[in-house]
């Protein structure tokens, strides 16, 4: 196992992480939302969930809110489990540090950072207590769910309109490429990957689609589309590993 594969138990703790690659809460999301809500520990057999709209914070934060948190109730309700989704609306640095929402993230069993503008999390969330809050959500066995900007910002880099920036590291050694379904992968690579660091792995990821990550073990696709792995220092399209939903894979040689 590299450094890179060590390091993971000790940043994701007890709890799970899925990254996905976009389109999330619409129709054909149903088997990931599934899947981490199913995940997700049960508080006095409730699931509480806290939707976090940082990266929608230029846009309608409220209304991406909103919308992930109906949606986590109506699958949760499919699957017969009790959901509480609350909007956690941390979007700038002063709600980052505020207490109270600091405590709700904390709590949670399920916490999900949708989509917007990548630059967003990495700026706002680091040092703070809304992330430290997230850590020791994890640290209770909570799962942490980012979509497409949400997930970009969970590996040690995140693409920006402004070039490469540090990410929040939970998941090291990766760049995550959204939308990476089989037409739009090459266009996606260009433009989200070929300024990855050297060493840095390339993890591609379809629309409605996730990767489950836990400390030790397999990583396993969950959802309608494609995911796509290239290790570190390998930039050919054609050598990406190509996985499906319900495929499990190894990337550090675990």
């Amino acid at each position: 196992m590299t450094d890179v594969g060590r390091r993971a138990p000790e940043l994701i703790r007890n709890g799970l992480v899925a990254l996905h690659g976009g389109g999330e809460f619409h129709p054909g999301d149903e088997r990931f939302l599934g899947a981490i809500l199913e995940a997700a520990p049960r508080t006095a057999r409730v699931v509480r969930a806290a939707v976090v709209p940082t990266a929608a914070a230029r846009g309608r934060p409220a209304a991406a809110a909103e919308f992930g948190t109906r949606a986590l109730d109506r699958i949760g309700a499919s699957l017969e489990l009790t959901v509480q989704a609350k909007a956690v609306a941390v979007v700038d640095l002063a709600s980052a540090d505020d207490p109270g929402l600091a405590a709700l993230l904390a709590e949670a069993d399920l916490i999900h950072f949708p989509g917007g503008d990548p630059d967003l999390i990495p700026a706002v969330l680091p040092g703070t207590a809304a992330w430290a809050g997230v850590l020791t959500a994890l640290g209770r066995g909570a799962v942490l769910a980012g979509a497409s900007a949400g997930a970009m910002a969970l590996g040690s880099w995140t693409w920006t309109p402004g070039g490469v920036v540090q990410g929040l590291g939970l998941i090291p050694g990766i760049i995550v490429v959204p939308h990476a379904d089989a037409r739009s992968w090459a266009d996606n690579l260009r433009r989200f990957g070929s300024t990855a660091p050297s060493g840095a792995a390339v993890l591609g990821i379809g629309e409605r689609t996730g990767v489950l990550i836990r400390a030790t073990g397999p990583w396993r696709v969950v959802g309608e589309a494609e995911v796509r792995w290239l290790p570190p220092e390998q930039r050919d399209l054609d050598a990406a590993r190509v996985l499906r939903d319900g495929e499990s894979f190894s990337p550090w040689g675990t």
